[in-house]
């Protein structure tokens, strides 16, 4: 990542606020005054399936999609989908991801499987810098579990080379104004969070 353009990959379940928090983060570079690409993908998000964003940002952005392996940045809202999206991240790349667990949907006679345990440490044997942040617990504190993306946006914005101000100007941008002062506090807990 070079000090003005960055590829972060945002990834979450259904209803975490990733496709909001990938808004945010690419208006913070565009308020920077650079070129800010998102992309999103759905799947089947509406009934707990996995989401994911790719925000590229820079002085030239020609593609809104992060080739495997070319991602600085992962944002995971949930362990399991940190796990699934690493192969995005270049060699060395940051990690920032809630230290929740979701267990997958399946079908009810699908037998349980187990999940996944020492993500982070994984991650970490993989030469990846991991920052976990029990973001949905922060939230919760602060009154309001939905703040939770807000959160690790906070910590995300520690690795990223944009200005508080930008991302000030971002949430103001993009959330109503009855829930700023919220994510105001979400954002700076999250930034708490090394």
């Amino acid at each position: 990542m070079s000090a003005r353009e960055a590829n972060v990959l945002m990834a979450g379940v259904g209803g975490q606020g990733t496709l909001l928090a990938s808004e945010i983060l690419a208006q913070a570079a565009l308020e920077e005054g650079l070129l800010a690409k998102q992309s999103e993908v759905h799947g089947v998000a509406q009934r707990g399936g996995s989401v994911v964003s790719h925000v590229r940002f820079g002085e030239r952005v020609h593609s809104p999609l992060i080739r495997c392996g070319e991602a600085d940045l992962l944002c995971a809202a949930e362990q399991l989908e940190g796990l699934r999206y690493a192969h995005y991240l270049r060699s060395g790349g940051a990690v920032v991801m809630d230290d929740r667990i979701i267990e997958p949907i399946r079908m009810p006679d699908e037998p349980a499987k187990s999940y996944p345990a020492g993500v982070s440490d994984f991650l970490r044997g993989k030469g990846y810098e991991v920052t976990v942040v029990p973001a949905l617990r922060i939230a919760m504190q602060l009154g309001d579990k939905r703040c939770a993306n807000v959160v690790l946006l906070g910590a995300v914005s520690n690795a990223l080379p944009l200005a508080r101000t930008s991302w000030a100007r971002a949430m103001a941008h993009r959330l109503p104004a009855s829930v700023r002062d919220l994510n105001e506090k979400a954002f700076e807990a999250g930034r708490a969070c090394r």
